[in-house]
């Protein structure tokens, strides 16, 4: 069975939540990206043509690392070639210039980049200072920007760092002004070892909003390592937060960061936001069906609550 129980989960609206939320798909990019094994170019292009038939309106297609950091990656060009025609957005990750230019090249309009909150990730993850990454990124922004391309800002490590620990906010706030200075158009917070709680989430998004950063400009990126996800997600939307990263049916977690296990499972997302009231424009049906799918390729049922209960896969 692929689609909800009628009536289920009952609609009951809560007080203080947006009435809709946009969804960040990211499960072809930092879902696949962190696979053993590479996935063939054209199971990729099938996943993000079916995620996009379920109504999802953003999904990151794919990253222009060179393949020597992200193999699973190497197939960037293919990859969006294949799937350029579908009327979605289709985000893609650009760490330096070099990546820019080959995205620019295919005529991509919504652009990414990657930093970090703390200096172990940075260094670890762009070989560079919080600063110098800063400093890479800048004529990046700003080219793009000069093309009219959008572009979203990762901070990764926003809520914990498996070097360096707790993660003080207004460190995070400092980057995050910095980014949106340069010209980012929309930041991603990303809890990428999953340690955030609901209370941690609240804090920074008030210290950010004192900070005058417009809540309308921030989304959230959760992993569901100690099972916060959701929990964390609910505090955002009653801070105002209305875009949610989510990789369907859960995969993903990030190459540099061992601790990192998946990604807030879209179908768990979706499931919750339906029994609030709140609309996401997909299909849940649809979507469940994509992860079984997709899961059957990979050789390996899907972790998220949603799609095996929905689906009736092995607990």
């Amino acid at each position: 069975m692929n689609a909800p129980e009628p009536g289920l989960p009952m609609t009951v609206p809560a007080e203080g939540l947006p009435a809709r939320v946009r969804i960040h798909e990211v499960g072809a990019r930092d879902g696949l990206q962190n696979e053993k094994a590479t996935v063939p170019t054209a199971v990729k292009a099938e996943f993000v043509r079916r995620l996009a038939g379920t109504g999802l309106t953003t999904i990151e297609a794919t990253s222009f690392v060179h393949p020597k950091w992200v193999p699973q990656l190497a197939d960037a060009e293919d990859l969006y070639r294949a799937v350029a025609d579908l009327p979605v957005s289709l985000p893609v990750l650009v760490p330096n210039e070099r990546g820019l230019d080959r995205a620019l090249a295919l005529g991509a309009r919504r652009v990414a980049v990657f930093a970090s909150a703390t200096e172990s990730f940075a260094r670890a993850n762009l070989n560079r200072t919080v600063d110098e990454a800063l400093a890479m990124f800048e004529p990046v922004v700003r080219r793009a920007k000069a093309e009219d391309v959008h572009v979203r800002g990762y901070l990764s490590m926003c809520f914990g760092d498996p070097w360096e620990g707790a993660v003080p906010v207004p460190q995070v706030v400092r980057v995050c002004r910095a980014l949106l200075d340069m010209g980012c158009d929309e930041l991603s917070l990303g809890d990428t070892i999953g340690v955030a709680t609901p209370g941690h989430v609240t804090a920074l998004l008030t210290a950010l909003a004192d900070a005058g950063v417009p809540v309308g400009a921030l989304g959230v990126h959760f992993h569901d390592t100690y099972g916060q996800a959701l929990a964390n997600t609910l505090a955002a939307l009653q801070r105002g937060v209305t875009t949610v990263d989510a990789s369907a049916g859960g995969l993903g977690g990030c190459p540099y960061a061992k601790s990192a296990t998946g990604n807030l499972a879209t179908e768990d997302l979706v499931w919750m936001l339906r029994g609030l009231g709140i609309d996401t424009g997909v299909d849940l049906g649809r979507l469940v069906a994509t992860s079984v799918w997709m899961a059957a390729h990979l050789g390996r049922p899907s972790p998220s609550r949603a799609v095996r209960a929905l689906s009736h896969q092995e607990q």
